[in-house]
């Protein structure tokens, strides 16, 4: 029997903390009594700096429930890292390690399958969604749009798969051989090559709390796996530049055809319109250029990605 860790990262999440190791308590003594899961197994908390009683929570329920362990991160930072966080944690005490949101979205339901696919041989199983229509419209649009652009900019990810998904040991050995700063689990993941296979599922309504993903955070997610996995938008600013370039030239040669020909008018609307729209275009391009050297400064420094600050077993 596998020995499995359900890893949670927790940020404020008071609210719904007590109903999810409620139901994963059930969920996983239902995996150990039917063989699919060892004893040894754990739901493992992590604490990614919250500002309200999670840490609390996981502390005591730590204390009165065999199956679950946590960690406190010394402070916020982010679900990716604090991800990252418990599946290093977790690898060399599990034989696999599923990772899922606390809010009980993801359906639990569905991970006896993720093991089985896993006893089955598959180091990695995503989970991926049947359909996205608990999502508000702008959500769905949005949400779908991206996973659509990252692969037209050729960066490898599972269309409507989020962080839900099982990864063996052999795949987190391989995982923490990547050193990134810039952490995009979504296109990491893909590219460690193992055998795979997927689980698919409903999403629900989010139980209790808020979503710890509004737009902006959303937005931010979406640019860091853009310029963290592809440098086609640098190639299609080059491009650019070459098509602008040239336009320019035929620009100044009609200008000298109509001069010499005495067909030149003073046009200053045209002037300040191209002034501005090249303008424009230099500071977007400057913005994307702008991106890449930002992500290489924080590649450069090699911070630590974490830092636990309490482990309770």
């Amino acid at each position: 029997m596998p020995t499995v860790y359900l890893v949670i990262p927790c940020y404020n999440e008071e609210e719904v903390l007590p109903e999810t190791v409620k139901r994963l308590t059930v969920k996983m003594n239902s995996m150990i009594e039917t063989g699919r899961a060892d004893k040894k197994s754990r739901m493992l908390l992590v604490d990614d700096g919250s500002r309200d009683r999670t840490w609390e929570l996981i502390s005591r329920y730590s204390d009165e429930n065999e199956l679950v362990s946590g960690i406190k991160l010394a402070h916020n930072r982010g679900h990716q890292n604090a991800l990252l966080a418990g599946l290093m944690t977790a690898k060399d005490s599990c034989d696999c390690a599923i990772s899922l949101d606390a809010d009980l979205q993801d359906d639990i339901e569905v991970i006896d399958q993720f093991v089985d696919k896993f006893i089955g041989g598959c180091d990695v199983v995503y989970g991926v969604r049947n359909k996205r229509e608990t999502d508000t419209v702008f959500k769905r649009t949005t949400a779908q749009g991206f996973y659509k652009f990252m692969k037209v900019l050729g960066v490898d990810v599972v269309y409507n798969h989020a962080d839900y998904r099982l990864m063996s040991r052999r795949a987190l050995d391989a995982l923490s051989e990547y050193q990134e700063v810039n952490l995009f689990l979504r296109g990491i993941v893909p590219l460690i090559g193992y055998r795979s296979d997927y689980v698919y599922y409903d999403r629900n309504e989010r139980f209790a709390g808020e979503s710890k993903y509004p737009l902006k955070k959303m937005l931010s997610f979406a640019l860091d796996g853009i310029t963290s996995f592809s440098v086609k938008p640098l190639k299609m600013i080059s491009n650019l530049g070459i098509i602008l370039s040239f336009l320019s030239i035929i620009g100044l040669i009609y200008a000298l055809v109509s001069y010499f020909m005495g067909l030149a008018v003073a046009g200053w609307t045209a002037i300040v319109c191209s002034i501005w729209l090249l303008g424009g275009i230099q500071l977007l391009c400057l913005g994307v250029v702008g991106g890449y050297i930002g992500k290489i400064y924080s590649e450069v420094k090699a911070r630590p990605r974490f830092r636990i600050e309490e482990y309770k077993k």
